[in-house]
């Protein structure tokens, strides 16, 4: 199979979805892989090294895509790569479909098959080639509002640890899985007061027995999602339905009741956000002040530490593209029921239910397309 490991074009990404290890594994199996020049650049990989392992070096992006049958990227396309997708492509990338109604149209028009990273899953339940990236967005969300908090920025000037006399900032985390726990974890290291809301009372028992109460864990009802927009210095939104669109926790309404300066960090805006006032942001520009409240709604945010997130990721990511090129999607999707969810579009169709919900479409079932 030919695979193709174009640059990511989207504001201030630089992973890249695949290292030269992973070239080497491909190439070892029999197939080709071309690289984009400079692809690997931001996340330290040098085209030599891509050339050392066994791939082609390509200048010439639209001959890159044209040439084809796999496609490996880190981000959602961007138009002028939707508009290069056919139905002899097959793309295997993150996808984040139900908060991009533009975007899923694109590919169904395109008639490409369409893997997302984001909805395969494993025998546990997990979110497999999610989770790294939620760890790493976890982990950044906590440094991203501790920056915001800052006066400059347009914060209250809390130092989220205090000092000797003074008390420590209070950190709310709505949402208790990969990316909450990792918030959470890196708010108390900083010496943060720091509470976690979950609607399951099985997580925050776990939560509870694994940090011996140095989080507090509370059950998340309306009248705590009010208790936090009154307290908190910082607001983690950490809420992820597979699939689906993010419901909207935090009202225009209670930003009149937050501390002045306080911090909104919405990891989940990939999935629309779960606060109302949130909108995607950039690297480059990455808050904004609304009612005095600093929002952070970077969408990428762990392609700001592009080596370790494209190690991290590409280790999970790496078994699968192996899947892809050794048997074709079709049978890759057909022998592992974990990975059949993983498809999000094929042939003009919906085959992720809560995509399709999303945007009152049709949707069909992935296990059909794949017999």
């Amino acid at each position: 199979m030919h695979i193709a490991v174009p640059k990511e074009i989207k504001n201030h990404e630089y992973r890249v979805a695949l290292t030269p290890t992973g070239v080497r594994e491909l190439v070892g199996r029999g197939h080709s892989v071309s690289v984009q020049v400079g692809a690997g650049e931001g996340a330290g990989f040098q085209d030599d090294a891509y050339q050392s392992a066994g791939a082609t070096l390509e200048a010439d992006v639209e001959a890159l895509w044209q040439r084809a049958e796999l496609i490996l990227k880190v981000k959602e396309p961007q138009p002028e790569e939707v508009a290069r997708l056919t139905p002899a492509h097959t793309l295997f990338t993150y996808l984040h479909l139900a908060a991009e109604r533009a975007l899923t149209e694109g590919l169904m028009k395109s008639g490409a098959t369409c893997i997302a990273y984001e909805t395969i899953t494993d025998a546990r339940g997990g979110l497999p080639l999610l989770a790294p990236m939620s760890t790493v967005a976890g982990r950044m969300a906590i440094q991203a509002g501790a920056h915001g908090l800052e006066k400059a920025q347009g914060g209250s000037g809390v130092l989220l640890p205090g000092v000797p006399g003074v008390a420590p900032g209070q950190v709310t985390v709505i949402g208790g899985g990969v990316v909450g726990e990792n918030a959470a974890r890196m708010a108390l290291g900083l010496g943060a007061e720091v509470t976690i809301l979950d609607t399951s009372v099985a997580r925050l028992e776990a939560l509870d027995a694994r940090y011996q109460g140095r989080i507090k864990t509370v059950y998340s009802t309306a009248d705590a999602l009010d208790h936090a927009a009154r307290t908190a210095d910082m607001i983690v939104g950490a809420v992820l339905i597979p699939g689906a669109a993010a419901p909207k926790l935090i009202t225009r309404a209670m930003l009149a009741e937050m501390k002045p300066g306080s911090v909104l960090v919405d990891v989940a805006i990939d999935q629309g956000g779960c606060f109302e006032t949130s909108k995607p942001t950039t690297h480059a520009e990455p808050t904004y002040l609304v009612d005095g409240i600093v929002h952070y709604c970077v969408a990428n945010m762990p392609g700001a530490v592009a080596r370790t997130s494209t190690l991290g990721l590409t280790n999970a990511t790496l078994p699968f593209v192996l899947a892809l090129a050794d048997k074709g999607w079709r049978q890759a999707l057909a022998d592992d029921t974990h990975f059949l969810p993983g498809l999000n579009v094929h042939d003009g169709q919906i085959t992720y239910r809560a995509v399709a919900q999303a945007f009152g479409l049709e949707s069909v079932e992935p296990a059909s397309v794949v017999k």
